[in-house]
Parts: C-alpha cells; structure tokens; sequence
C-alpha cells in the first residue's frame, strides 16, 4: 500500500474512531486496514494511535499528523477534481447546512432550484438547530444566522434578522399591548426552549435590558410556540423570519418593537481554500441573490414591510374590539 493510500486509512481510522468501521468506509479488511497504519507508524518512527480493547484514540503527533493528513488529502482532491473538470463544470454531491425552520423555509427552495438547473449535481441538507463543522461534517455551504467568529472560512453577508415579540389581535384585545419590557409582567408568555433556553430575554440596541419572564407555556419548538400565539395563548419572541408569514397574514402582531435588540446578520459561509469548486461557486453565487432578493431578510425593505403589517395589524385590533364591542357601542 502506498504512501498516500495509507494516509487515507490512517485519517478514517481517527474520524471513525476505529479500525472496523474505517474498514467498512474503504471497503477493506480489517487485517489491510491494520497493516497500513502499522506500516506508517513504522515509516514515520512514532506511535500514531493508542488501541485498547474498546476504543482508539490519537495520540499528541497522531493529532498533529491527522491535521496535516488531512490537509494532503484535500489538496490531492482538488487537484484530481480539477483534472476531472469539476471547477469548470458543477458536478458531485452539495452539502448544505443551516437552522432547522430558516433550512425549510428559504434555504430548500434555493437547494431544489440549483438542481434543477445542473442536472449532474446531487444535494444533502442538514438542518440543524447547532453550529456545524464544516469540514468535521463534510459541509460545502453553511447559512448563518448571528456574529461569526473569526475564521478561515469566506463568509458573504445576505441579510439580517431580528427577534422581535408577537402575539395574537385576539390576545391583545383581551391583555392589552404591553408599552415596555417591564410590562411582560402582567402578561401571559408562551415561551420557546429552541429560541433560547433561557427565560431572560434581552432588549435595547446593546442587549443590556433583561427582564425575566415567567411562561405558562412552554414549548421545545419555535413552530409551536408561534402556534399557540396565534391561538392566543400569550406573547411569544421569536426571530423575525420565523413568523413573517403570520405577521403578513395579520394572524399576530408585533409589540415592542422600539425596544428590539440590534439585528442579526445572515451569512452564507463555505470554505475558500486555493480554488472553490463549480458546484459550491454556482451554488453560492445563487443563494447570495435569492437572498439578498427576500424583502423579509432585506434590512430597509423588511422595516418597511413590517411598518405595513404593524399597521394592518393594529387594524385587525381595531376591528375586533369594534366586533366584540356592545351593540350601542359600535360604529
């Protein structure tokens, strides 16, 4: 086996934690897979990996040489990708990560529209409620929602997004708008476990006003959470995209909204490297314009929007304390 043939199994072996499952990945024997990596320790002069009975585990130059293993590899991928024509022509399996409500709802459709238009390119979606490794997890393209942290990744910024309190006309009408965030206090609050995890939420252009509140209903997902405020169950916070469609539909309605914390910015993010893949190009070169084009993730085309749904919204109010109001007291 050679040189660049046993680096390969010596770096599924530390992915995969073991010699059996590298096996299976490469289709090799377990006796092969064992053999390379003896035959590179013995090449290098040092013990790569430390086996017990039940586990393998890197050791401190296994760990060093993993990363440079790795590094190798990918060049040698490109440069075979390249060869093969793949940064002329979008081809192969897309990777695409993002948040499990944002992935569904304007991520999928950007995914269905490239393929339609390159036919030799298939696609995976992991859409996850987590940050993701991209290259731990194989990921071509992540969209993110929120500051990123420094890194070597190439990171395009397509919009923004904001976490904004909302609630039923029907609620309202019934509790009355809260004014501040210390009104929250005097109202029911349907909170979300997926948003946060916390029951501090923050207000202000720098984050530094926190009220606790006091839920009588909590659910594990953004969806139901939004579910029972257009039920009418109480005020619920969210970020903005999750509940454009009910905001634009009048279901519910913003409060609060001069309190709100700064946005937060959308990214479409992928790894550079010396040469991107037709296919994450392509790709990316799509989802920036779809996008960027989303007047919901637009920040002055979304402060419009949702002036108008505020105001539709208060209509909606007007209108149903009009219908419930006494007969002589009606207009």
């Amino acid at each position: 086996m050679d040189r660049w043939q046993a680096m390969r199994v010596f770096a599924k072996v530390a992915e995969t934690g073991g010699f059996a499952p590298a096996a299976r990945a490469l289709d090799l024997s377990p006796p092969a897979v064992t053999r390379a990596v003896a035959a590179l320790e013995a090449q290098i002069g040092t013990r790569l990996l430390v086996r017990t009975t039940r586990t393998v585990k890197l050791t401190e130059a296994g760990a060093r040489y993993y990363d440079d293993c790795r590094r190798i590899l990918a060049d040698i991928d490109e440069a075979e990708a390249a060869a093969a024509g793949s940064y002329a022509t979008p081809s192969g399996t897309l990777t695409v990560t993002a948040s499990v409500l944002f992935g569904q709802l304007y991520v999928l459709p950007i995914v269905t529209e490239f393929l339609d238009r390159h036919r030799a390119v298939t696609a995976r979606t992991l859409f996850v409620d987590r940050i993701v490794n991209l290259v731990d997890e194989g990921i071509d393209v992540a969209v993110r929602i929120g500051p990123l942290r420094d890194s070597d990744y190439r990171a395009t910024r397509v919009g923004a997004v904001r976490r904004v309190v909302v609630a039923s006309p029907s609620y309202l009408a019934r509790a009355g708008t809260p004014e501040a965030p210390a009104d929250l206090a005097r109202h029911d609050i349907v909170a979300s476990v997926a948003a946060r995890g916390t029951n501090d939420w923050t207000f202000g252009r720098d984050s530094r006003s926190v009220v606790t509140v006091k839920p009588r209903l909590t659910c594990n997902t953004n969806a139901a959470a939004i579910a029972a405020a257009i039920e009418g169950r109480g005020l619920t916070r969210v970020l903005s995209y999750q509940v454009a469609p009910a905001l634009a539909a009048g279901q519910i309605v913003a409060v609060l909204e001069a309190h709100e914390e700064a946005p937060w910015p959308i990214h479409v993010v992928h790894g550079e490297g010396r040469r991107v893949t037709a296919k994450v190009r392509a790709f990316v070169d799509l989802a920036v314009e779809r996008l960027r084009g989303n007047a919901l993730l637009d920040q002055h085309e979304r402060d419009n929007a949702l002036l108008d749904q505020h105001e539709r919204g208060n209509a909606l109010l007007d209108q149903h304390e009009r219908d419930n109001a006494p007969p002589d007291q009606r207009e």
